[in-house]
């Protein structure tokens, strides 16, 4: 029996409005981003009121995603569960940077990730592969404790743009060339059985 998960991006936050990494880093929601959690809980309202219910609702455990689940949860009537496997990479050298800032510095850096961004990560960053992986196991457990079910998940840009590759079976190196970002609050569907995964929707807004 297959597994509906419905995945969705955390709302804007204080450096994504400046295009700048926030992987491990608590940032907090800009007004925009509670705008975008609160239209995120309308449409799973919505949801319920149509008769595709949500069952679950879990979220990475980086504060920006729990705050972007809660008006969903409360729609629902449901407590949020975490998963830590859901968490942003971290970015290492990058967090609260821009690429661009990075490029002034280190522009050969810059231009190895370009090129491929899984072989040529950023200086003391996570393994963009152990991240795929830990993401893509997080995602099937959550699967599996909810069989035949539909389930919101609110996590992480790249997190998962790597784990949608690596349930796809896409080369991570093409993440950022096929799935050039996850708006925010955005909901992508993918239905996954045992090891098969079909993606259903990508970044679908959430407006009424």
């Amino acid at each position: 029996m297959s597994t509906t998960l419905l995945l969705a991006r955390h709302g804007q936050t204080l450096w994504h409005a400046e295009n700048r990494y926030a992987g491990v880093s608590d940032v907090g929601l800009t007004d925009e981003g509670r705008d975008q959690a609160a239209r995120l809980g309308e449409w799973a309202g919505r949801q319920a009121a149509a008769g595709a219910p949500i069952e679950a609702v879990w979220t990475s455990t980086v504060p920006r995603a729990i705050v972007t689940a809660e008006p969903a949860c409360r729609a629902l009537g449901l407590e949020p569960r975490r998963e830590h496997g859901l968490r942003e990479c971290d970015f290492g050298v990058m967090e609260g940077r821009t690429l661009a800032e990075f490029e002034a510095t280190d522009p050969t850096g810059a231009a190895a990730f370009r090129a491929d961004p899984v072989v040529n990560p950023f200086p003391d960053a996570e393994d963009p592969r152990s991240a795929a992986t830990r993401g893509a196991d997080a995602l099937r457990r959550i699967a599996a404790a909810h069989e035949g079910g539909r389930v919101l998940v609110v996590a992480h840009n790249t997190l998962l743009r790597l784990v949608l590759c690596e349930l796809l079976g896409i080369p991570l190196s093409d993440y950022r060339r096929v799935f050039p970002g996850l708006r925010n609050a955005a909901v992508s569907e993918i239905r996954t059985g045992g090891r098969h995964v079909a993606l259903l929707s990508l970044n679908v807004p959430c407006e009424a």
